[in-house]
């Protein structure tokens, strides 16, 4: 079974220091993901959201 990763643990964040997989802002990976240009999410409950890591590896391999 794959890992699930949360929006946080995908993008970077600048206050925390964080790189992410995805040197991108949060509010471009959502814009990704509305635009079909990101894979689509799991929701796990009303306000809980995740992806599969296997889908973020292959997004990175396809080079965004």
């Amino acid at each position: 079974m794959s890992k699930l990763l949360r929006v946080s643990d995908i993008v970077r964040n600048k206050k925390k220091g964080t790189v992410g997989y995805l040197p991108i802002s949060k509010s471009a990976w959502w814009s990704g993901v509305a635009e079909g240009k990101y894979p689509q999410p799991i929701k796990l409950g009303p306000k809980t959201t995740c992806w599969r890591e296997s889908d973020i590896l292959a997004l990175i391999e396809r080079g965004l």
